[in-house]
């Protein structure tokens, strides 16, 4: 079978920038620790899972059309067009680039939609026929797992891999629950407000019970405590625009083939990568 591994690009460069001990610059003084992270990393990630296609996706610059659903959406996220360069992840990624050039993997950024989209669509194309494992500590994707689709929480020789099995174990759910779990508890870190009252522990006992968030607030005068009924009814709006938000389908053009993306890993290493782009 086919396996294709799906990196979310920023995710990728935003942890190993951060997660650096110190800024590194190379004999030319130019900073590359983020390149240096993110190329030592992608290429752990595909000896572990030895994927026979590779795809790294990143955000483009544009409006996201999910705040028109709620002006709150990731509101909170730092701008960093105001980001002096040496605290700006984006300032490498034109080097980020290049080594994904030279490691001949497809790579591209959104234009109108976001790189969520593009992984769920692959998932949801591709998931029946191929082996998919997406790489990236976005919870949002939990419920995209099956059988057949996995995410990788890459943190070195700590990296774990979730499954089905992984789910129930840690939230008490299904991964196709995840997304009205997700919409009861809500989401700091995409600036996204659950129903107060309503933490993990009773968000998957009520979906224990009712199946669906729908079926949540169908029948919230069914729900036993008071409090948590109350809360469920007066935010039952917005917890139905928090599911908009947060539920993945496959609806987007995706930008290559699965054909497109065939790789055969050489075994290269991450210095004669950055030789090759020129910062070593």
């Amino acid at each position: 079978m086919n396996r294709l591994l799906i990196i979310d690009g920023h995710n990728l460069l935003f942890q190993m920038f951060f997660g650096m001990p110190a800024r590194i610059v190379n004999e030319q003084g130019k900073a590359i620790q983020g390149t240096l992270g993110f190329t030592g990393a992608l290429l752990k990630i595909i000896r572990r899972t030895e994927p026979t296609h590779i795809a790294v996706l990143f955000d483009g610059e544009h409006e996201n059309n999910r705040s028109s659903l709620n002006a709150d959406y990731k509101a909170n996220r730092i701008d960093y067009s105001e980001v002096p360069e040496e605290n700006n992840p984006f300032s490498q990624l034109p080097d980020v680039y290049a080594a994904l050039d030279y490691l001949n993997i497809k790579h591209t950024e959104t234009t109108t939609c976001e790189t969520d989209d593009w992984i769920a669509g692959y998932a949801l194309t591709y998931g029946h026929e191929t082996e998919i494992i997406i790489s990236s500590f976005d919870s949002d994707f939990f419920q995209l797992i099956t059988d057949n689709v996995s995410v990788l929480r890459y943190r070195g020789d700590k990296t774990v891999i979730c499954t089905p099995g992984y789910i129930k174990e840690k939230f008490g759910i299904t991964p196709s629950q995840y997304a009205d779990f997700k919409s009861l508890t809500g989401d700091t870190s995409d600036n996204i407000k659950g129903a107060d009252k309503v933490g993990p522990k009773t968000a998957a006992l009520l979906l224990g019970e009712f199946g669906t968030l729908e079926n949540i607030l169908a029948n919230s005068d069914s729900i036993k405590k008071p409090s948590i009924k109350e809360s469920v009814i007066r935010n039952s709006e917005r917890l139905r625009t928090n599911y908009k938000l947060i539920r993945l389908s496959n609806a987007v053009q995706l930008p290559f083939t699965l054909n497109e993306l065939e790789h055969n890993f050489t075994g290269i290493t991450t210095n004669e990568v950055l030789k090759g782009i020129g910062l070593r």
